[in-house]
């Protein structure tokens, strides 16, 4: 189960985001672009979607197309309500307890990408390709020596 701390940490981690109090709660920007916010109960949003933010934590992230959001709807219904507003489309909103945390880096980081200069995501990259360089490969490490 996923916590607004944990996007706080996986949206810390990212080159140039900024985490603001909005009226609608906490969003995180980068280069003054939203790329993920709490949601809350508006008046705009469909009866149904506001009853579930008035008693549940729902984030919404962007998202490349809508079609990305309408497949993660889709595939866990559970999970990702349909659109909530019009505004900042494309996005998606989550149920923020029901999803894994692993899934919510990959939303919050693919939101970023969405939203982020090239230099920014070029930076990012190359930090995670030194990173991942930088540890061994499973096939390149000794075997194990058997205990006698």
């Amino acid at each position: 189960m996923a916590t607004l701390d944990d996007v706080r940490k996986i949206a810390g981690s990212l080159p140039g985001s900024e985490e603001r109090a909005t009226t609608g709660g906490t969003a995180w920007f980068v280069r003054r672009k939203p790329y993920a916010w709490e949601c809350r109960p508006w008046p705009s949003i469909p009866d149904d979607i506001r009853a579930i933010l008035a008693t549940e934590l729902v984030v919404a992230v962007k998202v490349a197309d809508r079609m990305d959001a309408g497949a993660l709807v889709q595939m866990e219904p559970d999970v990702f309500l349909r659109t909530t507003t019009p505004w900042s489309e494309p996005k998606v909103a989550f149920r923020l307890g029901a999803i894994k945390v692993d899934h919510l880096a990959e939303l919050v980081t693919d939101a970023w990408r969405v939203q982020a200069p090239r230099y920014l995501r070029d930076e990012f990259d190359a930090v995670a390709d030194s990173a991942q360089a930088s540890q061994p490969d499973a096939s390149q490490r000794a075997p194990a020596q058997p205990s006698r």
